[in-house]
């Protein structure tokens, strides 16, 4: 037996390859049996205290992967081994792949978690936030893998300067033709940090109106009044003349209204009058001023201007169909007509104008030639 492990097996004792073999099978029990038992242990004491960071540890710690660590255990392994110079460096590059790729892992989720604990908390009272959150955490990973990618390529044996001026001659022709999605998530960081809105308000962009649904990266979702989903881009919606109305606290209204020409001036003037009374007496309703505006093609017009104390629209439509009601009633006490547009058209002549009818003789002339003998 102790001549069997001598026995050479590609410039190595038997013995030592299954040293190596023996290393490598621990590493991978080890860590399918440990992980479990350790991960549900640190959960169990993270959820007795008010911090969030173990949460993410044990979050990331439940990504460890048996055999990347096993290609980690290589090392060693490869170290007490005579192996060609060439076998010897795909072994290390192996574990190094294996190790920036675990780390990453780690790294990833414990990130990750972190942000998706603080988006979940934001979404309950800022939800812009957390759109501004689900970015920078594509953000973070895109950061992480690309310099974990760099320190490999380096450990590697590359030339990482010279692939970081490629880089960023590629980057810019990449720029050049992602200029539009990386524009609008730009815009969405732009919209994040800025805040002219945030999930449920209702705004109105160039013409179309709607309740904000969802800030993405690249568009922002609105549902219209009649229903359908609106979609911007984000880069639109940073260049576009917004109306918000959630921070409104009260709406000015105006509206206007025209009376006949015949009515008599002193009813003219009691009028505005018996308007502020009508607007005064809505619960809901400030009145500012009401007045005999000008005089129109066919009406003699008035413009009225009050405020609502809330900006509730169903509210403002209820007050003003009130007053509009009171405002018709007013108008029959008064014995006013409401106006509407009319046109008189008058002939005067010095003169009476003479009628008369004639005949037109040229068709029996006509007839008279088409006769025989004619």
């Amino acid at each position: 037996m102790r001549h069997l492990m001598h026995t050479m097996i590609a410039s190595n004792p038997l013995s030592a390859w299954l040293v190596a073999l023996v290393w490598l099978v621990l590493v991978g029990a080890a860590v399918s049996a440990f992980k479990p038992i350790l991960v549900r242990r640190l959960q169990a004491a993270a959820a007795h205290t008010p911090m969030h960071w173990d949460d993410a540890l044990v979050h990331a710690l439940a990504g460890t992967r048996s055999w990347l660590l096993m290609l980690v255990a290589l090392l060693p392994a490869v170290h007490a081994l005579v192996l060609p110079h060439e076998v010897r460096r795909w072994v290390e590059g192996a574990a190094s792949v294996a190790l920036a790729w675990q780390l990453g892992l780690w790294i990833g989720r414990f990130v990750d978690a972190a942000i998706r604990h603080s988006r979940e908390t934001a979404m309950r009272s800022d939800p812009e936030t957390a759109t501004g959150l689900a970015a920078m955490s594509f953000l973070a990973r895109l950061v992480l893998w690309s310099l974990l990618a760099l320190l490999l390529l380096d450990n590697l044996g590359f030339n990482v300067s010279t692939l970081l001026a490629g880089l960023g001659v590629g980057g810019i022709a990449v720029g050049l033709a992602l200029q539009n999605i990386l524009g609008d998530l730009f815009s969405s960081l732009s919209i994040v940090l800025d805040k002219p809105f945030q999930i449920g308000h209702f705004v109105v962009v160039d013409g179309f109106s709607g309740t904000v649904e969802n800030i993405g990266l690249k568009t922002t979702r609105l549902r219209s009044i009649s229903g359908e989903m609106l979609v911007f881009s984000n880069t639109d919606l940073t260049k576009a003349r917004l109306r918000n109305y959630r921070h409104m606290q009260e709406r000015r209204i105006v509206f206007a209204f025209g009376v006949c020409y015949d009515t008599p001036a002193e009813v003219m003037a009691d009028i505005p009058a018996q308007v502020r009374t009508i607007i005064e007496a809505q619960p809901q309703a400030r009145f500012d001023r009401a007045h005999f505006k000008d005089f129109g093609d066919s009406s003699l017009n008035f413009e009225v201007v009050y405020w609502m104390t809330l900006a509730d629209y169903t509210a403002y439509m209820d007050t003003q169909q009130a007053i509009n009601l009171e405002l018709m009633r007013c108008m029959q006490r008064l014995g006013v007509e409401f106006a509407f547009p009319t046109r008189t058209v008058q002939l005067s002549t010095t003169s009476p104008l003479a009628v008369s009818l004639q005949r037109n003789a040229a068709p029996e002339a006509s007839l008279e030639a088409r006769q025989p003998g004619a």
